[in-house]
């Protein structure tokens, strides 16, 4: 990464992204209001992992990050406004900031998820482009901003992720393109976070099961086994 941006934290990289993403599908709304940026943040569709986080939480990352010239705040009518400066600060142009947003609220994804997930965003004529903007991002003079990952057993391609938060927690080896199975405890940081959303969104499918069996066995009268 960039050694002009320190290591940004899970919010602070998910306030960045949801920005960027409200830019392009709210444009009417943005910049955004605090609250307005809450919501966003803790939105459960379209996010991984998705995060329960509490205005002051999201104000001190707002604090941060402005610090660092990466948000910008308006003021006027009842309340203030945020917009973020990626590509001032960066020096990236929008298509490469409409992959990083996709990154940071959706966590890992191959080149053909991305294409399609920055749908409204961008539109990328085909993958090879979404590739050659992703390189562009790992190689930059300035520091990558994005790795490829090795390639998952049964997976077809390799996927990408940011590096605003850091590189993930693996041996250097592991960054070439390879396809061999990754040791368990070699799971990077947005691979366990995915695994932890999975987790929490299986806990809940299960709990939905749970209380409609209750109400079937309530109405049918039948005592639970």
């Amino acid at each position: 990464m960039s050694s002009m941006l320190p290591v940004l934290s899970l919010l602070e990289t998910r306030v960045l992204g949801v920005l960027a993403e409200k830019q392009r599908t709210v444009p009417d709304s943005y910049p955004l209001t605090l609250n307005a940026l809450v919501s966003g943040c803790n939105q459960k569709s379209s996010r991984d992992p998705v995060i329960e986080a509490s205005e002051s939480e999201v104000q001190a990352a707002l604090d941060s990050l402005r610090a660092l010239s990466l948000i910008v705040e308006t003021s006027g009518g009842r309340a203030s406004r945020y917009g973020h400066n990626i590509e001032r600060v960066l020096h990236i142009p929008t298509q490469s900031t409409a992959l990083l947003a996709m990154l940071m609220l959706r966590g890992p994804q191959t080149a053909g998820e991305l294409r399609i997930n920055c749908e409204r965003l961008h539109k990328f004529a085909d993958i090879s482009s979404v590739e050659a903007f992703l390189a562009e991002l790992a190689e930059r003079a300035a520091g990558g901003l994005v790795v490829e990952l090795p390639r998952q057993p049964g997976s077809r391609e390799n996927r990408w992720m940011h590096l605003l938060s850091g590189a993930p927690a693996m041996d250097e080896r592991a960054f070439a393109n390879v396809e061999t199975a990754i040791p368990a405890g070699d799971l990077t940081v947005g691979e366990i976070a995915a695994l932890k959303a999975n987790v929490a969104r299986l806990e809940a499918e299960v709990g939905e099961l749970r209380v409609l069996l209750d109400k079937l066995y309530a109405e049918l009268g039948v005592s639970k086994p």
